[in-house]
């Protein structure tokens, strides 16, 4: 499968980032060992070692996001001797090489302004410099430059795990219990266990419908019997109804993942509606394909509606709602942006990728009486790292 020319200069600007942050850090380190006081023989073999670490730890993340392993459930001891290293390894260095460089940038212009001021003003002779003093703060700005390592630890180790149950009540026009999940991407950092748990959660919530709002699989339609399996686990009583995601676009066909959900009794809606009979009235369920990667029609997925059946849109990518709340639709729900994935907030300002791409990152939209809930999803992409932007199982109360 052909990427896409943005996505691969993307992640050919993201390697390059990584060599030179690694390339940085390997020099800092390297002069640090050689300032020390220990014998040569050891500082010798201190750098090869902190070289070849490095440089595995590189390698082999490079080759895990350009050659895309169809390594179905790996087991725990290769997730964390290998997979989950090398990808925190990799995302932390690069704002601990950011922040040395910051550092270090910030300690050559303080002695180039003090140097222009002594020229300047006569001063006194300059006090000698302390070396247990330069040592401390040496130490210091080497703790706080692993700080960025800790946070992707973090973030990996338990962020991307630790998922909220949001639920959500939403004038509808019919009462149903509807859960949604979405960018699953069952891969290397998303298995079967956990993918297991996720299903047994929506379980617990007694859902009426169940949507899965695309991006099944990280990189690998080796991926995809596995997560159909776990989602048909799923007891709703009108059933299960699917999109494709732009990674079903990317690493598979409509009909390669049509045949994998019909199998497991999961209904794809690509640009086409399901009526659905309830002991109340009818309600509808529609889905377009995705607005990237895929031929998304609308007014197809509509066609033949009535205007008094309420509809339910699912749309991977969320930039559909202007074009849904002038159609009426009440409810569209979608994914696509993982609430940013890593997530600052400032004075009630949040800031990634994700909000600086979409009008619709991640929560709840409004335009006249048509809503728009955007899901942060529970898998990763890129790295398995989450910081700020939790997974999430939602739980619509429609009414």
């Amino acid at each position: 499968m052909v990427f896409g020319t943005r996505f691969l200069i993307f992640r050919l600007i993201a390697f390059a980032t990584l060599a030179l942050a690694q390339g940085y850090l390997f020099a800092r380190i390297r002069q640090a060992i050689r300032s020390s006081p220990r014998s040569e023989a050891f500082k010798s073999r201190a750098i090869l070692l902190v070289g070849a670490t490095m440089g595995l730890l590189f390698v082999l993340n490079a080759f895990l996001v350009f050659r895309h392993i169809p390594w179905v459930d790996p087991p725990m001891v290769a997730q964390v001797g290998l997979l989950y290293p090398a990808a925190v390894w990799n995302f932390g260095s690069v704002f601990s090489a950011l922040f040395l460089f910051l550092a270090r940038a910030a300690g050559d212009l303080g002695r180039r302004l003090g140097w222009t001021r002594r020229g300047l003003v006569a001063e006194p002779a300059p006090v000698p410099v302390d070396p247990g003093r330069r040592r401390f703060l040496r130490a210091g700005v080497g703790g706080l430059a692993t700080a960025p390592l800790v946070l992707s630890g973090y973030g990996a180790a338990y962020a991307s795990k630790a998922y909220d149950v949001q639920e959500i009540s939403l004038p509808f026009g019919r009462s149903l219990r509807v859960a949604q999940l979405t960018d699953i991407h069952a891969g290397l950092y998303m298995t079967r266990g956990d993918m297991r748990r996720y299903a047994d959660q929506v379980n617990a919530l007694r859902p009426d419908l169940f949507v899965l709002t695309g991006d099944f699989i990280s990189n690998s339609m080796s991926f995809l019997p596995g997560c159909a399996e776990e989602m048909a686990r799923v007891h709703a009583r009108y059933g299960t109804f699917a999109i494709l995601g732009n990674h079903e676009h990317w690493f598979g066909t409509l009909r390669e993942v049509q045949a994998v959900f019909s199998r497991h009794k999961i209904s794809l809606l690509n640009n086409s509606h399901r009526v659905i009979r309830t002991e109340q009235e009818p309600f509808a369920v529609a889905g377009i394909d995705d607005l990237g990667t895929g031929r998304p029609d609308l007014g197809a997925a509509l066609r033949g509606l009535a205007p008094s059946v309420p509809t339910l849109l699912l749309s991977h990518r969320p930039e559909i709602f202007p074009q849904a709340a002038d159609h009426g639709i009440p409810l569209t729900l979608a994914g696509h942006w993982h609430g940013g994935q890593i997530k600052l907030s400032f004075l009630g300002v949040d800031v990634s990728l994700a909000h600086l791409l979409s009008p619709y990152p991640e929560g709840l939209f409004r335009i006249n009486t048509s809503h728009l809930y955007v899901s942060r999803g529970i898998g990763t992409t890129g790295t398995p790292i989450r910081l700020n932007a939790p997974p999430e199982v939602t739980l619509f109360r429609l009414m």
